[in-house]
Formats: C-alpha cells, structure tokens, sequence
C-alpha cells in the first residue's frame, strides 16, 4: 500500500526569467488562462489553469542567484532537436483538434516531430516552448 492516498497531480512550475512570455505561449498555443496569482513579494508568478480542468502551470520568476539551470536552453550542451523528446523529460497534453493543432504549430514556425505510437492509434508531436521545456501534444485515440 502506498504511504501516500487520495493522490491526484496539483500543478507543474516552471521557472523562468521572462514568465510573461512564457504565459503568452501557453495560452497561445494550447489554450490556458490566467487565474489569480498569490503575491509573493520578492518574486512574481503567473498561475494558469487549462479551462474546464484541474490542470494548472505555475510560472516562476527565476531567482537570478540559483545555480540551477534555467531549462535545457542553459545545458553545456542544449540539444534543440524535438526528435529527442519523445525519450526525454517533456509533458504530455491531449487535444481534440490534432490536426489543425500541427497546422498552428507550422504557422507560428514552431520546429516539431511527429510519430505515432506502435499501434497507430494515438499521434504525436513533440516540440518545445521558449524557455527550451519539452512538450508533447498527442491526439485521443478515438479522434485518429
């Protein structure tokens, strides 16, 4: 039995130098709202939450004195390649509109990858947003 009950997932954080930019392609690209943000004080923070869901993205102001890296973009050596997402730390969310979805992803020139699982059931794409975080976006099984 695990030490832990009535788990349920709360929110994902992202730190960043430019949260605004940051809420901007989270509400541009796959449809989050801004809600109302604590008042910290010594830092800012922008909460979202995705509409009709219990899925919300803290975005934190980078504290410029942590030796933490700020995303992949600030490795020894960032590999900017979607290509590699699929094995690597991203977040998945599951759209309804798949294919317009790549089609916005195109237009606004974002780089992506594209496959399928094994079974061709479920279709994905995997691309990154500014600050170099792995996303995937994967179509619902009953919509391929």
């Amino acid at each position: 039995m695990a030490a832990a009950e009535g788990v349920s997932l709360n929110h994902i954080s992202r730190e960043s130098s430019d949260i605004r930019r940051l809420a901007n392609f989270y509400q541009q690209i796959l449809g989050f709202e801004e809600v109302e943000s604590p008042n910290f004080g010594d830092f800012k923070v922008i909460w979202l939450r995705l509409p009709s869901s219990s899925v919300y993205i803290h975005l934190i102001e980078r504290d410029p004195t942590t030796s933490l890296p700020e995303g992949p973009w600030s490795a020894n050596s960032p590999v900017a390649d979607p290509k590699n997402l699929p094995r690597g730390h991203h977040i998945c969310f599951s759209v309804s509109n798949f294919n317009s979805f790549i089609a916005t992803l195109k237009e606004k020139g974002i780089e992506t990858f594209q496959r399928s699982l094994p079974n061709g059931k479920i279709k994905q794409v995997f691309f990154f947003d500014p600050d170099g975080n792995g996303l995937e976006v994967a179509s619902r099984e009953e919509d391929s």
